[in-house]
């Protein structure tokens, strides 16, 4: 019997379009997205670098544009958080216990939450017993260590604890520390689904 649920953010409440950020980056310049560009956006999800030495570090692979194009662009992913999916948190929070685990960036929460409002973050915040970022953690997904401080920090169950990304790689990560865990499939699920799934 699943008594908690762990949620990934992007794509699962929040829409993404991944692409709209590759494609602002090569108007800018930027010839492809490399290793070392990966690599400094694993540094920022984790917190290990600064937000000014984050958007300086993608500006050496694009000098001709500003800080300010290359935060706009960095952006451009975020779409928008349909408030459906924010009162079917609300109705699971009355019956589980319920987290957020996001691999995710100082600038993309800061701009997700000056473009919804203190009131309806808040809202989505408070679903939740605790809200883990990325950066904030130091430590990111599919990394054992991610799951494991949930476990120990909150006292979870793996085999009650069920588990949502629409990440394979940490899905399968949860799964081999067992997780209940459902791999959501971008625009073809829902995480309103849930209930369908007969997974809870």
């Amino acid at each position: 019997m699943i008594n908690t649920i762990i949620f990934d953010f992007g794509d699962v409440f929040i829409n993404l379009d991944k692409q709209a950020t590759i494609n602002a980056f090569e108007k800018l310049g930027l010839k492809e997205w490399n290793e070392d560009l990966d690599f400094l956006n694993k540094q920022f999800e984790t917190g290990q670098i600064s937000r000014e030495n984050f958007l300086f570090g993608i500006q050496k692979h694009i000098p001709s544009a500003s800080i300010k194009e290359i935060l706009s662009a960095w952006n451009a992913i975020l779409l928008d958080f349909p408030l459906y999916r924010l009162e079917f948190l609300q109705m699971l929070s009355e019956k589980y216990r319920l987290f957020l685990l996001s691999n995710t960036d100082a600038i993309h929460i800061e701009n997700f939450e000056q473009r919804h409002g203190v009131s309806f973050y808040r809202d989505f915040y408070q679903c939740f017993e605790k809200v883990y970022f990325s950066f904030e953690l130091g430590l990111r997904k599919p990394n054992p260590e991610t799951f494991n401080h949930l476990i120990n920090n909150h006292e979870l169950a793996p085999k009650r604890t069920l588990f949502v990304d629409d990440k394979k790689e940490n899905t399968d990560a949860a799964l081999a520390l067992g997780f209940e865990v459902w791999n959501l499939q971008v625009g073809e699920e829902d995480v309103i689904n849930l209930l369908d799934k007969k997974i809870i």
